[in-house]
């Protein structure tokens, strides 16, 4: 049991480091980010308005079928754009992420993703929740708007003790689904796509489920690894070891076919990922923790901006 002392100092602690990634977010945020978030992603939640005729030059996306079949004319779904977006943020806190070989775990460094993505989100307005998995889902704060709920948000991304280490990505997208039946979210999924079993029967497995919640959300899947994740350095014999499951083996890092065999397999785990999100409809950002997230950030809106033709 912790004695009265010890318990504040954890909590000035805590205090201390939401504050750190606050000032240093919202700096981010409020220079850099702010206008590229809004032109990204206000209005595209969309209510439906009403049916009408179809005129040439509408958007062919639009036509509703089953009108179009039922009076034999052409028909568009009309739809106001939303003032407010819900920002979801879904991040594996599983224990592959507490791995980093540089200044940042990958938790930290999607913690403070994360804290970018809701600070640049309350800047606009918007409502901002938080789920936080690992083979189940060990916490979530419904959306919410301020300065209090955002700060919230980020002390749980950062501090949140899970219970469990194993990755189920399905099950978190399966409760998304649950809990936002009538509103369309922009979600973010923040993971290190550390899967147990076989890599590419794991992926085949969320796929349909990345699909469907494509479907029903503004889904963006990002990946964050470490650099040690696609390249070994020579430094003899060592046990690398499975966060999740504690599995173990010994690899001999001096050999340079061992490192090259290691590379490879990287680099198909990195494709197979992407052709599997791409192919469900899902867009895919991929960071790396010995890398600034800014500038990957701003490319990526300025690629949707421009796809979307806003």
């Amino acid at each position: 049991m912790k004695n009265k002392k010890e318990k504040e100092n954890i909590t000035r602690e805590i205090l201390k480091k939401v504050r750190q990634v606050e000032v240093r977010t919202r700096r981010l945020v409020d220079d850099t980010l702010a206008g590229s978030y809004h032109s990204v992603f206000k209005g595209r939640g969309m209510n439906f308005d009403e049916v009408r005729e179809y005129v040439p030059g509408d958007e062919i996306r639009t036509i509703d079928w089953n009108v179009t079949a039922r009076t034999g004319t052409a028909h568009v779904k009309k739809f106001t754009e939303e003032r407010e977006l819900t920002i979801m943020l879904m991040i594996d806190i599983s224990g592959s992420g507490d791995f980093g070989s540089t200044a940042r775990s990958k938790r930290e460094y999607m913690a403070e993703l994360g804290s970018v993505l809701a600070f640049s989100a309350i800047r606009n307005n918007d409502k901002v929740g938080l789920i936080l998995f690992t083979d189940f889902v060990e916490l979530y704060i419904p959306p919410g708007k301020g300065k209090s709920h955002v700060l919230r948000v980020i002390r749980e991304i950062l501090f949140f003790e899970p219970e469990h280490r194993e990755t189920d990505i399905g099950a978190a997208l399966d409760f998304i689904n649950r809990v936002s039946k009538q509103k369309r979210c922009v979600t973010f999924l923040l993971s290190d796509f550390c899967l147990p079993g076989k890599y590419e029967e794991s992926l085949q497995q969320i796929r349909p489920k990345l699909q469907i919640t494509g479907r029903r959300h503004d889904l963006i899947a990002v990946s964050v690894t470490d650099p040690r994740e696609h390249e070994l350095v020579d430094v003899g014999w060592i046990t690398l070891e499975d966060a999740e499951t504690g599995e173990q083996i010994l690899l001999d890092t001096g050999d340079q076919s061992t490192r090259a065999r290691y590379r490879e397999l990287a680099g198909e785990r990195c494709r197979l990922l992407g052709r599997t999100v791409r192919s469900a409809g899902v867009d895919l950002l991929e960071l790396h923790t010995d890398r600034d997230y800014t500038g990957a950030l701003m490319t990526f809106f300025g690629l949707r901006q421009r796809r979307m033709g806003r």
